[in-house]
């Protein structure tokens, strides 16, 4: 890992998406079969880079995210390996029958990596603030699911997904975030990652929460002598199940972390996949069932509870 203290500011932050968009190109060097489809978003995607390089392998389909899905699925059957990408509430969402339908169903080797998820899509308001796009992409039978942490998991994450074969689902946001991992760090799909062994309680974190979860814990080791585990579960489906059986052996409570309803995302996986095993008590941390609103990134997640401050608060009223 990069980052050796949470608490201690002077780390780079990155945003996922740039991690994508510089990852399209490597794998495009390496993989000639790799194609770009895009829905007119290529500047706030970053697949603008693979465009720049590779022009004969781009494809803009314009304001048709559904069209842009369909030939993603007709691509792959040619034995291309087809990356479509858009902003993830009109590719899970307006594209998702088609996604259903003609890649899942049909088993094609096509991934769908989504930018500018969650609340942290910031002024652009709920209309655009996806919240239940890992609900409804993990309930596709067949459907990979990935979050990744930072800019280094998800170029890592990319190149696994170009040597997948099967339908992928990468979610990335819009801001720039504390990058957690060295940029060699390998990537294993339906593998979770612990970032710090602990005591008495875990902490499990998808995405943009994993930094805060972790900062969480570093808090309240610091303020009461509490030393959670912490883990990172970028694999939402194949869901690391044998490290959650693990860990739950461990502890007496366990809270899930989340920027995605929590209704149908990593808290109700984890619920799902330790509810036969375990009485362990699972709190789920995210939005509660609500929709977002507009407002910049950090008055969000101060707003929604989703800050280490803000966990520490009230995790430490509930231990």
């Amino acid at each position: 890992m990069l980052i050796s203290d949470p608490l201690n500011d002077s780390f780079d932050k990155k945003a996922t998406r740039d991690g994508y968009g510089a990852a399209l190109v490597e794998v495009g060097k390496s993989q000639p079969k790799v194609v770009v489809l895009e829905a007119d978003l290529s500047g706030s995607t970053k697949t603008g880079m693979f465009a720049k390089e590779f022009p004969d392998r781009f494809y803009n389909f314009g304001v048709a995210e559904q069209n842009m899905v369909g030939h993603a699925a007709g691509l792959s059957r040619t034995g291309l390996i087809p990356f479509a990408s858009s902003f993830a509430m009109f590719l899970t969402g307006r594209a998702w029958e088609v996604v259903r339908n003609s890649i899942a169903y049909p088993e094609e080797n096509v991934k769908l990596v989504a930018t500018h998820a969650g609340i942290t899509l910031g002024e652009d308001g709920a209309s655009h603030q996806i919240i239940e796009d890992i609900g409804i992409m993990r309930v596709i039978p067949g459907m990979t699911v990935i979050v990744p942490a930072d800019y280094a998991q998800t170029f890592a994450a990319v190149k696994a997904a170009a040597e997948f074969n099967g339908p992928v689902y990468i979610r990335l946001g819009r801001p720039g975030i504390p990058v957690i991992y060295d940029q060699n760090e390998k990537y294993e799909i339906g593998k979770g990652h612990v970032l710090q062994e602990g005591k008495d309680i875990a902490f499990v974190a998808t995405g943009i929460m994993v930094f805060e979860a972790w900062k969480a814990a570093k808090l309240l080791e610091k303020e009461k002598g509490i030393r959670p585990h912490v883990i990172n579960i970028s694999s939402i489906k194949p869901l690391d199940v044998d490290l959650l059986k693990k860990v739950a052996g461990q502890v007496n409570r366990m809270y899930t972390f989340e920027e995605h309803n929590i209704m149908g995302g990593l808290g109700s996986a984890v619920t799902e996949a330790l509810s036969e095993e375990t009485n362990l008590s699972i709190t789920r941390i995210g939005i509660d069932d609500t929709f977002g609103q507009s407002g910049t990134v950090s008055a969000l997640m101060d707003h929604y509870g989703l800050t280490a401050e803000k966990l520490v608060e009230r995790i430490g009223k509930e231990i």
